[in-house]
């Protein structure tokens, strides 16, 4: 994985008043797998010092003959798998920097799932990248897991304004120029056959994650709404842009926000948006949204 860092842009999902209910465990499952994988590490390597490295090749790294042989828990252990320090280390900053936005959004619960569907989904596209390509078929690591929280952020922060370290130079980036980006560099270095690097395995860890939440979380399932566009608007924006159209015609206008009372502003402006809050999560709304959630928040504040 690339190594990583962010966020300078505040995001209404790290305030508390805009996380979403429900249970969740009292440790942070970013910090858990962080700590997992750490005890993972040491204890892989006083094995293999005892002469247990066969073994771990044999029935915890993710082969095609494992796989073949029956040995399907290999999709999970060779998560927690790293071949040295900088294996590691460069996963778990990806795990922290894109897992604690992820979890701060979605909580832990999906954070997890997200992690291990993307581990396992993304092992099984570098086993069939093997099987079809004849390419080296052992592979171990947290980065097909690390690249899914890449591909869900990406999401989550569609239209997002984010500082990303790349190599320590600081870079700014939407979350659409994440996605596209990250994918199309795993399609080029999966084209040229890197054997050293799983990049099937980060590409299919990548698309896991951003179609858990596109499609599972938000519940977006039309394919025509992945269309870019320089500005793509929300049924109710749309009306109010048709609306405000036909004003100029029949003299009849909508009142814009701050000339509505505390009752009609509440009524008409916050009320449908904590209904789709209700049905599709925080994450599904605009970023007019969730200006007027802001604006509403300020007005309760000054009651």
């Amino acid at each position: 994985m690339t190594q990583p860092g962010l966020v300078s842009a505040t995001m209404l999902e790290d305030r508390e008043y805009m996380r979403q209910p429900g249970f969740e465990p009292r440790i942070s499952c970013t910090v858990a797998l962080l700590i997992v994988n750490a005890i993972v590490f040491v204890a892989q390597h006083i094995s293999a010092a005892n002469g247990g490295q066969n073994f771990q090749d044999t029935y915890c790294a993710l082969s095609l003959a494992g796989l073949k042989s029956g040995y399907v828990w290999e999709l999970l252990t060779f998560q927690f798998m790293h071949l040295g320090l900088m294996h590691i280390l460069f996963n778990s900053l990806a795990i922290f920097f894109f897992g604690r936005m992820v979890e701060s959004a979605l909580g832990g619960i999906k954070l997890l799932t997200i992690y291990f569907s993307a581990g396992v989904i993304g092992g099984l596209v570098q086993m069939l990248y093997a099987l079809v390509f004849h390419a080296g078929d052992s592979v171990v690591g947290a980065s097909a897991g690390a690249a899914g929280l890449v591909g869900a952020f990406a999401i989550l922060a569609w239209d997002e304004q984010f500082t990303l370290f790349l190599y320590f130079i600081p870079v700014n980036m939407r979350g659409k120029t994440l996605l596209w980006v990250s994918i199309a560099g795993c399609l080029v270095m999966t084209a040229l056959g890197d054997k050293g690097i799983a990049n099937a395995a980060h590409l299919g860890g990548i698309l896991t994650g951003a179609l858990f939440v596109r499609q599972i979380v938000q519940g977006r399932w039309h394919l025509p709404q992945w269309r870019l566009a320089s500005r793509r608007y929300a049924p109710r924006e749309l009306a109010a842009k048709r609306a405000t159209k036909k004003s100029f015609w029949n003299a009849t206008s909508i009142p814009p926000a701050e000339d509505l009372t505390p009752d009609e502003f509440l009524q008409k402006e916050v009320d449908p948006i904590l209904d789709k809050i209700s049905e599709l999560g925080i994450q599904s709304l605009t970023a007019r949204e969730r200006d007027i959630l802001e604006k509403a928040r300020s007005r309760m504040n000054r009651r």
